[in-house]
């Protein structure tokens, strides 16, 4: 059959492309693309063609360029390039990249194949933040350029050497990268590689996306917050075994309290970086943090299904560690295209990092919050919820407002009245000089759907099925109230959501792809370029053969693919770099190469998969970069 045969030279040029290699050899090639311009009137992305060979579906690689428009009237185009920095499961000074540790600093062994014990490695690199310190050493770093850093979380294991799926059963964890960027060209490069303790905050759990804040440190996540309620009833239960079997080697029991939460690293100039949880912004299926430019207000997407939209204000700037937390009630005015509602809020409560630490400590259950029932339990002071957690009948507990807001925010958001309808909620982006936000619907489907399932307690959300999922825009304004007419101490609440952008749904093609594969499909990474008038989409689709990252101007509409990843691996980690040094950047990762969708095509899954396990260790290896090529407009 048509590239079955593995052409030893092809893979090995295709793997050199996936590893780093520049089109532009030299300094001088490369500053040409990707050096800051003088008197730029505007930036247009020229979209790539989706891959076609066996060959490009089971590689990285942007064949997409830029259009650079000057103030004086002439104009030239530019290719972009996909350069990788690592990979996981590379071995650099010493250190796996992606491996797993446990709370006493030791490598995790996957002891599935008991002839061959390895340390755990996460083929699941998920966000981003490339950062610059202030007083950072070159020298001490052994840096020759600008000395730079980069965490990147880890989100989870596939498999494990026995091929079992290791999904939410491991404690996870971010790494620090030391770069060195080239103060001429602006290329970025390796230097040093380093895992970030997590045993001060207790171990991570599914740490998915992620942003830089406004103060210079990464805002991570943890996705899907263990059931406190199906751990109390019973503890033995999968996922939250784990932690206490793997992590802590059974010497500490997990709390699922624990975990849910937000973690913020501070990366210190002697490329040091120290973590903590913050427990104020509320517990739900966080993936990710936005904040907002007055440095007090952030959204949070609640990834998984019947999820809420929730709002957190910060008592002062720069500082999470107490605050106000929100959800949103959706109030719907139209059905076409994608749709769109007015938002109001919800206050669910007020609190600080300390008092709800405290709470947890103190080993509060699920029980002491709320009483449950999954039947009718025919009482009339139960009310009836649906939430990502299912149909629950709940009843509040006395004085146990402050606990069910932070630590089992959606359910009290539920209970409270706010809509917990949405589906896969993702990233969220913000910008700046509009005053609007923007947040990843991936699949506009269950409970946002009209007439989905006519027992839910509520229907605020009944839009038209789009399994493509789109990106909705979120208008931001000062001088709001919440639903008990108190006003909201933010000049960023978000009034409305509409659809800005979505994709298509079709019968399989020829590829298997069921969106239409010029438009977007399961939108999940959003990350927004401020100088460029561009939203970056990067998909986690079960609807494309290969996913990508796109870029859309808001101004004109247009829609480019910039990106192609391996088949079967969701593009994550985005980054919009406006301008550091000198030099713009869109940091991109892929992740879980080979996770091919059900229906892509028999004969071309069998001619891809053996390029990808050629090129990416067996599906064990997963890729860590940026696209260059952008020029930093100022």
């Amino acid at each position: 059959m048509k590239h079955t045969t593995i052409h030893l030279g092809l893979l090995a040029a295709m793997a050199a492309i996936s590893c780093n290699t520049s089109y532009a050899d030299s300094d001088k090639d490369y500053m040409k693309h990707n050096i800051k311009h003088k008197g730029i009137a505007a930036i247009e992305f020229i979209g790539m063609d989706a891959p076609v060979t066996a060959e490009q579906r089971a590689s990285v690689y942007s064949a997409a360029k830029v259009k650079i428009r000057y103030k004086k009237g002439h104009s030239k185009i530019q290719p972009l390039e996909y350069k990788q920095l690592f990979a996981t499961t590379d071995n650099i000074n010493g250190v796996l990249a992606g491996g797993l540790y446990d709370a006493v600093g030791q490598p995790l062994m996957d002891i599935s194949v008991p002839a061959n014990p390895t340390q755990y490695v996460s083929d699941t690199p998920d966000a981003n933040s490339l950062l610059k310190v202030k007083h950072a050493s070159k020298k001490a770093l052994g840096v020759k350029g600008n000395p730079l850093f980069m965490v990147t979380h880890y989100e989870y294991v596939n498999a494990n050497n026995s091929g079992a799926s290791e999904y939410g059963d491991l404690p996870m964890t971010m790494s620090l990268a030391t770069l060195d960027q080239n103060r001429k060209s602006g290329e970025l490069s390796l230097v040093n590689y380093s895992n970030i303790n997590m045993a001060d905050i207790k171990g991570l759990w599914i740490p998915c996306a992620g942003s830089l804040s406004p103060w210079n440190t990464h805002l991570g996540s943890e996705e899907y917050e263990p059931d406190a309620r199906a751990y109390e009833a019973d503890n033995t239960r999968d996922p939250y075994l784990p932690f206490t079997v793997r992590y802590y080697d059974n010497t500490v029991t997990a709390n699922p309290y624990d975990y849910g939460q937000v973690p913020e690293v501070t990366v210190a100039a002697n490329g040091t970086a120290s973590v903590v949880k913050h427990y104020a912004l509320g517990r739900i299926a966080r993936e990710l943090v936005q904040m907002m430019p007055d440095q007090r207000t952030a959204y949070m997407g609640d990834d998984g299904g019947y999820t809420g939209l929730f709002m957190f204000v910060a008592d002062d700037k720069a500082d999470l560690s107490a605050g106000t937390l929100y959800a949103a009630k959706w109030t719907q005015t139209s059905n076409a295209g994608a749709g769109s509602g007015d938002l109001s809020w919800i206050r669910l409560g007020h609190a600080s990092d300390a008092e709800i630490k405290t709470m947890v400590a103190g080993g509060i259950k699920f029980s002491d919050i709320f009483a449950a029932s999954s039947t009718d339990p025919l009482d009339a002071s139960y009310k009836k919820v649906r939430t990502y957690n299912g149909i629950e009948w709940l009843k509040l507990n006395s004085d146990m407002e402050q606990a069910a807001a932070f630590l089992e925010s959606r359910r009290y958001a539920a209970y409270l009245g706010a809509t917990t309808e949405f589906n896969k909620m993702e990233g969220v982006t913000v910008n700046t000089a509009d005053n609007k936000a923007y947040v990843a619907i991936s699949y506009q489907e269950k409970g946002m759907v009209a007439g989905y399932a006519p027992t839910d307690p509520a229907d605020d959300i009944h839009l038209n099925k789009i399994s493509s999922g789109a990106v909705y825009e979120l208008s931001l304004h000062g001088r709001q109230k919440d639903t008990d007419n108190k006003r909201i101490r933010s000049r960023y609440v978000a009034t409305s959501m509409s659809g800005l952008v979505w994709g298509q749904d079709q019968a399989a093609d020829a590829v298997g792809n069921t969106s239409n594969d010029d438009m977007i499909a399961n939108p999940d990474n959003v990350k927004y370029s401020e100088s460029l008038r561009t939203l970056f989409i990067g998909e986690d689709s079960g609807r494309h053969v290969n996913n990508y990252v796109w870029a859309y101007n808001i101004d004109t509409g247009k829609l480019s693919r910039i990106l192609s990843t391996p088949a079967g691996a969701e593009a994550t980690g985005l980054q919009a770099v406006d301008n550091l040094n000198g030099f713009a950047y869109v940091m991109s990762n892929f992740q879980h190469p080979g996770d091919y969708i059900g229906s892509m095509d028999t004969t071309l899954k069998s001619n891809v998969d053996p390029l990808i396990d050629a090129m990416w260790a067996n599906k064990k290896k997963a890729g860590i970069g940026y696209i260059s090529g952008i020029p930093a407009v100022k």
